[in-house]
Order: C-alpha cells, then sequence, then structure tokens
C-alpha cells in the first residue's frame, strides 16, 4: 500500500505527446512542492511563514533569474525544451512583463518536462544547482 504513492509519484508518460503549457503546469506543482519541501526541512515554520517564503521562490521574476543560473549546465535537448516553453502561446498576468514571464514558463515547462519524462536524477541534479537557501 505505502508503495502506491511512490509509484504515483514515479509514473512516466510520454512527455513529447504534450504540450509545453502541460509541462509548465506540471513543472510549477513539481518546483513548488520541492521548495515547500526543503523550507520544510530546515527548519519549524508557521504555515503563514512558509507560504511568505514559497511566494518568494516561484514568482515569475525569481524563476525567470533561476533559468538564467541553469542555462550553462543545459544540454541541447534542455534547451530546446525551455525554447518551446518560453515560446508557447500563453496570456501573461498583469503582474510581470511578457520577457519575465516567458522565461518562467521555460523554466517551469523543463521542470515539468524532466519529471513526466521521468529523467529524475537529471531533474534533481538541476535543482540542487540552483539551491534555495533556507535562512
Amino acid at each position: 500500500m505505502d508503495n502506491k504513492l511512490v509509484e504515483c509519484f514515479s509514473e512516466q508518460v510520454n512527455a513529447e505527446q504534450l504540450s509545453p503549457l502541460i509541462w509548465a503546469y506540471v513543472g510549477d506543482a513539481v518546483y513548488e512542492l520541492y521548495v515547500r519541501v526543503k523550507l520544510l526541512a530546515g527548519g519549524h515554520f508557521t504555515p503563514h511563514n512558509i507560504h511568505t517564503k514559497v511566494v518568494q521562490f516561484v514568482k515569475a521574476a525569481k524563476q525567470a533569474s533561476l533559468l538564467e543560473e541553469l542555462n550553462e549546465y543545459l544540454n541541447e535537448r534542455e534547451q530546446n525544451i525551455v525554447r518551446r516553453g518560453r515560446n508557447v502561446k500563453s496570456n501573461v498576468p498583469k503582474s510581470t512583463d511578457m520577457i519575465t514571464y516567458r522565461h518562467s514558463t521555460g523554466f517551469e515547462a523543463l521542470i515539468g518536462y524532466l519529471y513526466l519524462s521521468g529523467d529524475h536524477e537529471r531533474l534533481w541534479d538541476l535543482l540542487e544547482k540552483i539551491g534555495i537557501g533556507v535562512d
């Protein structure tokens, strides 16, 4: 029974057949869960404190800057995934500009693609490169 949850989160899909917007949708959730767990592991926080810190890491401007940090580590395939995520047509929220939003969508698309394709080792490697720094 306890392996069912692990199996669910380890299930692979053919990520190539999905839209870059789906990659970004899943990547948003995966990255936010990663940040939440890392913050919890770093100390005891109230839900409000965690929420406040999480928002700092998941906003578009932060994700765009994280993508910039990762660029030198990305292989050609990953750069192509980011490009496809960045160029996909979507609505830009009023809280950010189009360029920042497109780069953050590219970041989320990369995270989502790696997760959905089952390349968890590479996903972990990239997430650890950017870290989140708990203070």
